[in-house]
Parts: structure tokens; C-alpha cells; sequence
């Protein structure tokens, strides 16, 4: 899982102004090792300016498709999402880690349910892997979708939402609602706030027969729309979120915490199998950061505690975690931790990354 391995570019999509598509062709002795469920990410690395960066970019596909492929979207002062929109072409070969996260829920074909899906932007990546699977798996549920762009023009995947929609006629419900585009229902126009969430859930969402919500864009956003939710009794249990990594401010933890025992930390990490120990000072650095100035290459990817790449379990001892906006509460229960937020506190300390339940 820790692993990269060099896949070729098959198809560069431009899919919007500043969003393209990108196709992976996975060769057969990969194809167990890529296959992926509906709603989780890649981890793409490559060499930009002499520079080692690594970005995580949701799959766009459903299960079904058995086809990789991720959307980028143009970040402004993104300089991956720059390099990726100006640069690739099909034919190139890119270092991408195997598919990650937890941004989805069990399907079955015997389920009868209604989900519920709040994206804004690209947050439609992942939410159409989702739509597009949990339709074909279970064939009695309905799934309704509320989008949110500025303008029509910028909408990603306007036609693959379209022909879903004609092929789902009585599942499928799809709300576009633009903050620069004037459009004829004016509950449609602005942006997804927490007072949109009311009329909404008021006059064409009723919530009582939804059973669970994905939720996926920036911050912002994603607190207004659970807020309602919850507000209108859904059980934050069955309110799936991802952020945008773009959304988090990035920081430094000011936190003084007293430190326990000895100065320093014998971390023992295990990766792929293999186990590997070394020192470091309780407080000055993140767990992340002590393992890469070590020479281990522990996965990572937003280094801000939202993608969750760095996702392993503290089996012994404990530490202390900075921002978590990736972790739910059963995980933490569980004793996950995201490496790149978690500085120890006791002396002896095991994280395993090859745990994932």
C-alpha cells in the first residue's frame, strides 16, 4: 500500500477550462493491486522543478468501469495541478500509489435506499464514483445529488451527469445550484449555505426517507451542510465527508504541551511488512516529519490532516493529534492517527501502516 508504481498516462481529457481528465492504463500484473472502491483517491508523485511533490486526486470512475481515472482541476499557486494541466500527455509515466480512503459506504444489491450527495466544484470527482456504482450495485435505491459552480461552463462532467440522468430517470435527482449564473428557481442561485440546506429540506429534499449523505468540497461548505443535517435529525454517523485539501489553512500547532517522561521517542514503524526504528524529540516534529528526515518512506500526501494518506494505527503506546478533518470517530476509537498531526507522548511508541481496520 506504501508503495509507488510508474503507470502510463492513457487519455488526457480537457473536460473543463481548467480541469482535465486523466486515464491510467493499468497493466494486468497490476490490476488486483489497483482495483478500487467507489469514493477513494490516488496519490500521484512526481518530480516538478527538482522538487518531490505529491498530491491526491479522487477516481472518477465506477467500480464497474474497471477504469482508472482521476480529475485535476487547476488550483490557483497549485503547482502540481499547474504542471499536470499544462504538461501531460498520454504516453507519459507517472509514480501513483494504489487507491486509498474510506469515503463510501457497503453496497448490496437488496438494498431499497435513498443517499443524498453535496459537492462543490470538483468535488464531484469522488461523488460520481459513488453515484455511478451505488446505482448499478443496488438497482431498487435512488440517489439525489446537489451541485453547486459557479457557472454552467465550469460544471465537470456535465454530459456524464447528463446521460446518467437519462438512464436513472426516476432514480437519479440532480439540483445544480450556481453562485454566478442566474438561474430560473431562485432557491437555485448562490451558494450552499446552511440557509439553502433549510429550504432545501423544507420544500424539495424531505429527509425523512434518506438514509445517508456524502458530502464533498470546501470547508466551509461542509460544515454548513452537516450542520443542517444533523439539525434535522440525520445521525452524524450516516454523514460521510471529504474536504478539500486546497480548503484547510495550513498551520503550525502553538499547542505547549508538557512532555511525559523522557525527552525523546522510540518510534518503531512498520510499513509493508518491515520494521524500522529510530529516535526523536517528544514536541518538535510530527511523526511524518521525523520518519521522512529518517529516511523512511512514509506515505503522505497533503501533509494538513485531510487526505488521510498518512492514515496508520498506533498499536503501542500514545500521541497527541493535531487537526484530524479525515478520521471519523471509529477510527480514532480503533486507534488510527494521522501521522503527519501525531507527536508522541509516551516514550516507547509502534505505529503500523499496514493495519486498515
Amino acid at each position: 500500500m506504501s508503495k509507488f508504481y510508474p503507470l502510463t498516462v492513457g487519455k488526457v481529457k480537457q473536460e473543463t477550462r481548467d480541469t482535465i481528465v486523466v486515464t491510467f492504463e493499468v497493466p494486468d500484473d497490476l490490476k488486483e493491486t489497483f482495483h478500487y472502491q467507489q469514493g477513494q483517491h490516488l496519490t500521484l508523485r512526481a518530480d516538478i522543478n527538482g522538487e518531490d511533490l505529491r498530491r491526491s486526486y479522487s477516481i472518477c470512475s465506477a467500480v464497474q468501469d474497471q477504469q482508472l481515472r482521476v480529475a485535476i482541476k487547476r488550483t490557483p499557486g497549485g503547482v502540481f495541478s499547474t504542471w499536470a494541466n499544462d504538461t501531460l500527455k498520454p504516453g507519459q509515466s507517472l509514480q501513483v500509489m494504489p487507491p486509498m480512503g474510506h469515503f463510501n459506504l457497503p453496497l448490496s444489491p437488496t438494498n431499497e435506499k435513498h443517499y443524498l450527495g453535496f459537492a462543490a466544484g470538483s468535488g464531484i470527482t469522488p461523488m460520481l464514483s459513488i453515484i455511478k456504482t451505488t446505482l448499478l450495485t443496488e438497482p431498487h435505491s435512488r440517489f439525489t445529488l446537489v451541485y453547486g459552480n459557479r457557472a454552467s461552463s465550469s460544471v465537470i462532467f456535465k454530459e456524464e451527469l447528463t446521460d446518467l440522468k437519462d438512464i436513472y430517470l426516476e432514480r437519479l435527482n440532480i439540483v445544480y445550484v450556481m453562485s454566478r449564473e442566474q438561474q430560473d428557481v431562485e432557491l437555485f442561485n448562490g451558494r450552499i449555505t446552511a440557509e439553502k440546506c433549510e429550504q432545501f429540506f423544507r420544500s424539495w429534499i424531505p429527509l425523512n426517507d434518506v438514509d445517508a449523505a456524502f458530502l464533498c468540497g470546501p470547508e466551509e461548505m461542509i460544515q454548513a451542510v452537516s450542520g443542517a443535517l444533523q439539525h434535522h435529525g440525520m445521525d452524524k454517523g450516516n454523514i460521510k465527508v471529504e474536504l478539500f485539501a486546497a480548503s484547510i489553512p495550513k498551520h503550525k500547532s502553538n499547542a505547549q504541551r508538557p512532555v511525559v517522561g523522557a525527552q525523546e521517542c522510540e518510534v518503531t514503524v512498520v510499513i509493508d511488512g518491515n520494521h524500522t526504528v529510530f529516535t526523536m524529540v517528544k514536541e518538535k516534529e510530527s511523526l511524518l516529519d521525523a520518519g521522512l528526515r529518517h529516511g523512511i518512506d512514509m506515505r503522505y500526501s497533503c501533509k494538513g490532516g485531510v487526505c488521510a494518506t498518512c492514515r496508520c494505527k498506533v498499536v503501542q503506546g500514545k500521541v497527541d493529534m493535531d487537526a484530524n478533518y479525515a478520521l471519523e470517530d471509529y477510527e480514532i476509537a480503533r486507534g488510527f492517527v494521522l501521522s503527519c498531526q501525531s507527536f508522541p507522548v509516551t516514550d516507547n511508541l509502534l505505529i503500523d501502516f499496514d493495519q486498515d481496520n
